[in-house]
């Protein structure tokens, strides 16, 4: 009969080709950004050259960055926005009614659609005479004519938020599809419970649904938090991070690739990093199931 340790090694066995695609793929690349955050790196002849916290110096006084930080840490409004919306919208599709199955189609097809595709819909929709425009002017909101026309994405009181928007358009079918296989695991018994002992509609949402879902809650909300910090793909799509929606993930790119500055860029990298491991930090502290 085999021991323990030979069942070990059988399972590090069927484990080592995802380790060493995680390794190739992922521990080197942020082992060697983090080399590179303490270098002066230059791309012509590969050289590296020792420079200590001169990066981080830099970042910590540049304005630029203190503006993307900024940005990002804005763009987190979007988070608990969609979070809520993604679990009304699942506790609703989950209903057996008749159309419930094209309902989750349509709330899902934005997420399987190219950000280069869908950007160029939404840059037409903030056009200055785009749908957006066009629409408040019907409802009376702003002047009819070109004395209400707005160049929504040119506009710096507006276009981060207009970025938000295409993130929750993006963003809501996939957390909805997660929201939805959490509240299908929630045992029938339970609900059927409580609607014997009175409880309403309000009450078995929070007090059933909600602690029931929570591990779904956290994943989620973690999942948003970083992808609102590391926004990228909405912002060069929309704006090319003009008009106040240069995110700190965008002043990465480019400081890497339009300045070749990639030992600034690697520092401004893990100052990102550190915040995503703060805010992940904070909600399994609050969120996290209690010992």
């Amino acid at each position: 009969m085999k021991n323990s340790s030979s069942y070990t090694g059988i399972a590090y066995l069927f484990l080592a080709p995802a380790l060493i695609l995680m390794g190739i793929f992922t521990f080197w690349p942020v082992g060697y950004n983090a080399y590179l955050a303490f270098n002066d790196y230059s791309i012509s002849d590969g050289v590296a050259t020792w420079n200590n916290f001169a990066h981080f110096k830099y970042i910590a006084h540049e304005e630029l960055f203190h503006q993307a930080l900024k940005n990002s840490l804005l763009y987190l409004l979007i988070v608990p926005v969609i979070q809520i919306a993604a679990l009304l919208v699942a506790k609703l599709v989950n209903n057996k009614l008749p159309g419930m199955t094209f309902f989750r189609a349509a709330f899902y097809i934005p997420v399987i659609t190219a950000v280069s595709i869908a950007g160029v819909v939404w840059v037409n929709v903030y056009k200055y005479d785009g749908i957006l425009t066009w629409f408040l002017q019907m409802l009376h909101l702003i002047p009819q004519g070109s004395d209400g026309q707005v160049d929504w994405l040119g506009n710096p009181d507006f276009a981060l938020f207009g970025v938000m928007m295409f993130t929750f358009w993006k963003g809501i079918g996939w957390f909805m599809v997660l929201y939805l296989a959490g509240l299908q695991a929630i045992p029938k018994e339970v609900e059927e419970a409580a609607i014997l002992d009175g409880a309403n509609v309000f009450q078995r949402f929070w007090r059933i649904t909600v602690p029931m879902v929570k591990p779904t809650i956290l994943l989620c909300t973690l999942m948003s938090t970083i992808a609102a910090l590391k926004t990228f793909q909405e912002v060069i799509v929309l704006t090319k991070g003009q008009a106040d929606t240069y995110t700190s993930l965008f002043y990465v790119y480019d400081q890497a690739f339009r300045n070749y500055n990639f030992g600034r860029a690697a520092a401004a990298g893990l100052v990102v990093t550190f915040f995503c491991m703060i805010l992940a930090a904070i909600q399994f502290r609050f969120l996290g199931e209690k010992k």
